[in-house]
C-alpha cells in the first residue's frame, strides 16, 4: 500500500477523515507506478506474501478476502493458490488501482478475482461469515481505527477463519524507508508523528501487533519476522522507486520550493547510497512482520 505520513497541512490533533481522504487521494495518484513497479512489489515481498498466505490458511478452495489490495500483485498470488473452486475479493480505497488489479487478473487468466471499492474500515458492509481466509499486505498500518477494520474483517470471516496480515517492523529495521522519511521531515520543518497516529511503523513495536490483534477478538495469535530487503541495481533505482509510488513522501515535501525539493532527494539518494555494494547492487534493509489470527 503507499505509505501515508502526516503532511505539512497536518492540524495540531489527527484528522481521521482528512486522512482517509488524503489517502485515498494518494492512492489514485499512485495507482499507475504501484502497478509499473509490481515486479518489484513480487520481488521484495515475495518472501512475507507466502508466509501470510500460509498463515491465513489459503489453499485451494479458499474464499479469501484481500484488504488494501492496490494493485493486486499478491491478489493474483492469492487466486492462483485458491484456484478455479476458490474466489478472492480485491477491496481498496481508491478505485484506479483496483481498475489495474481487476485488468492484471484478466490478463493472467484468473475468472476467480473479484474487485470492490471500499474504505478497510467498512468490512462490515459485507454478508457476515462470507470467507475462509483475510489478508492484508501493507494495509492495516495505515487505517485510521485499525480496531474497527480488524472488527468489520472478522465480521466479514467465517468462524474458524483466519486473518493474516504483513506491516513493517520497526524504522531500525528499515532504514530503506525511515531513513528518507527522517531526511524530508527534517528538511521540511514538520513535526513528529503524533501518538497514535497510523503510519508505516505503527504496529511495529514489540508485542503491538499480537495486542492488536488479540484486542480485536482473534485467538492463537501468532507474529513472525520476515527479512525482506530491498533489492534493485542501485541507490538512484530505489529513490526513483519511492518518488513514483511513495505518494506521502510527496506530500511531505509539497510546501517545499522546486531546488529545496531537488535538494532532499539528491540527499536522500546519498545517504542511501551505504547500502549499495559492488557485485551486489543496492540491498536496502527491511524487515517485515506477518501477524495472524484465527476468528
Amino acid at each position: 500500500m503507499v505509505e501515508t505520513l502526516q503532511t505539512p497541512t497536518a492540524a495540531a490533533t489527527f484528522d481521521p477523515d482528512k486522512f482517509r481522504a488524503t489517502t485515498r487521494i494518494q492512492w489514485e495518484a499512485a495507482a499507475q507506478a504501484w502497478d509499473h513497479w509490481s515486479p518489484l512489489l513480487s520481488r521484495w515481498l515475495g518472501p512475507a506474501t507466502q508466509v501470510m498466505l500460509d498463515a491465513a490458511g489459503v489453499v485451494s478452495g479458499t474464499r479469501v478476502l484481500d484488504v488494501a489490495a492496490g494493485a493486486g500483485e499478491q491478489t493474483l498470488v492469492a487466486a492462483r493458490r485458491a484456484g478455479a473452486a476458490g474466489h478472492v475479493l480485491a477491496t481498496d480505497i481508491s478505485p484506479t488501482i483496483l481498475r489495474y488489479a481487476k485488468a492484471a487478473a484478466e490478463k493472467a487468466g484468473l475468472a476467480n478475482v473479484e474487485t470492490r471499492e471500499l474504505d478497510g474500515e467498512r468490512h462490515d458492509l459485507l454478508p457476515a461469515a462470507s470467507f475462509d481466509a483475510a489478508i492484508s499486505r501493507v494495509g492495516l498500518i495505515y487505517f485510521p481505527d485499525q480496531h474497527r477494520a480488524l472488527a468489520g474483517i472478522r465480521h466479514a470471516l467465517r468462524p474458524g477463519g483466519k486473518f493474516a496480515a504483513v506491516v513493517y517492523s520497526t524504522p531500525d529495521k528499515n532504514p530503506f524507508f525511515a531513513l528518507p522519511v527522517g531526511i524530508i521531515r527534517r528538511r521540511a520543518q514538520l513535526p513528529p508523528p503524533l501518538p497514535g497516529q497510523p503510519g508505516p511503523f505503527s504496529l511495529g513495536a514489540e508485542g503491538v501487533l499480537a495486542r492488536t490483534l488479540e484486542q480485536a477478538g482473534f485467538r492463537d495469535v501468532h507474529v513472525e519476522r520476515v527479512d525482506s530487503p530491498v533489492r534493485v541495481a542501485t541507490a538512484a533505482e530505489c529513490v526513483r522507486f519511492e518518488r513514483e509510488s511513495f505518494g506521502a513522501l510527496l506530500q511531505m515535501m509539497s510546501a517545499m520550493p522546486d531546488d529545496e525539493r531537488a535538494a532532499t532527494w539528491a540527499e536522500i539518494e546519498s545517504t542511501l547510497a551505504q547500502f549499495e555494494a559492488k557485485g551486489d547492487g543496492f540491498v536496502g534493509p527491511c524487515e517485515m512482520l506477518v501477524g495472524s489470527g484465527t476468528r
